[in-house]
């Protein structure tokens, strides 16, 4: 049986698909192959300049809107700026920062990676038609959520482990919505994906001598963006299993193509689950 690749991407003209942090790496690749297969893509990002520089090479029908997932006000104002989504991809996100705080005094891992994102998602949600795309890691292994501080202001700041934590938090998030949407009997899915080990900016950003590893890695370990990118595009329009977690079938799932993998016991956690949701809700202000 042949691989699933960009090319297998079904036709998506007439369909609206947002992706987060769409101005470089996986969601530039992202967005390119969307739009190459005709859906209309909002990049959804920061960095304004960066994104209508991705966007005027597109070739479809593209948007660009402002989203800082590091600030709840404009997680809001983009939310509240779209109309139909038929499908979302949470795909921005910071590695291994030194320690730092959001507009709203979050970690900032936890915060850009899981807090905008879930925030993102629950205010979209009634205009979402098909499905929401969470990209984790598998990272998420290491992580463990610490419900008590999750923000890192009793604990000695550890950037890995709070990678971890946001990346576990991707994932539960995915699971506890798919489970929500379900129970409340709406056709719209949750599912995750993680691009393995792909060379992006992600990787150089952590403002220590790891940046010099991690770049060497890209050049030799790494695989491309858009080969990292295979596992949202197949989850966001292939035909998935609700619910379920894709990423590469290479050794370790660090490279290769899209196939559903396993995850950690954590993240499959209820209890945890819904006690992070409401958690969530609160530090959001979603009640």
């Amino acid at each position: 049986m042949s691989k699933w690749t960009s090319a297998n991407i079904p036709d998506q003209t007439g369909r609206t698909i947002v992706v987060t942090g769409a101005n470089s790496g996986l969601g530039a690749a992202t967005a390119r192959a969307l739009s190459g297969a005709g859906a209309r893509v909002v990049l959804a990002c920061r960095n304004i300049a960066k994104a209508e520089q991705v966007a005027a090479g597109l070739p479809g029908d593209t948007e660009v809107r402002r989203l800082d997932l590091a600030n709840l006000e404009s997680v809001r104002a983009c939310a509240d700026s779209l109309e139909r989504v038929d499908v979302l991809i949470n795909n921005a996100g910071v590695m291994a920062l030194p320690l730092r705080r959001t507009a709203d005094g979050f970690e900032m891992q936890f915060g850009t990676n899981y807090l905008g994102h879930f925030a993102l998602t629950n205010l979209l949600l009634d205009r979402i038609t098909d499905r929401v795309v969470t990209v984790s890691s598998n990272a998420h292994r290491i992580g463990k959520i610490n419900l008590d501080d999750p923000n890192w202001e009793q604990r000695r700041y550890d950037r890995w482990l709070a990678y971890g934590q946001a990346k576990l938090a991707d994932l539960i998030f995915a699971y506890e919505l798919q489970r929500r949407l379900a129970g409340e009997g709406s056709a719209v899915v949750s599912v995750a994906a993680h691009p393995g080990y792909a060379a992006t900016e992600l990787m150089s950003h952590t403002e220590s001598i790891q940046d010099l590893f991690m770049s060497l890695g890209n050049r030799t370990l790494a695989q491309s963006a858009e080969q990292g990118a295979l596992p949202s595009l197949f989850a966001a329009t292939a035909d998935i299993e609700p619910g379920a977690f894709y990423g590469p079938d290479g050794l370790f799932e660090l490279r290769g193509y899209p196939k559903r993998v396993s995850s950690s016991a954590a993240s499959r956690d209820r209890a945890v689950a819904e006690a992070l949701w409401e958690l969530s809700e609160k530090l959001c202000g979603l009640l």
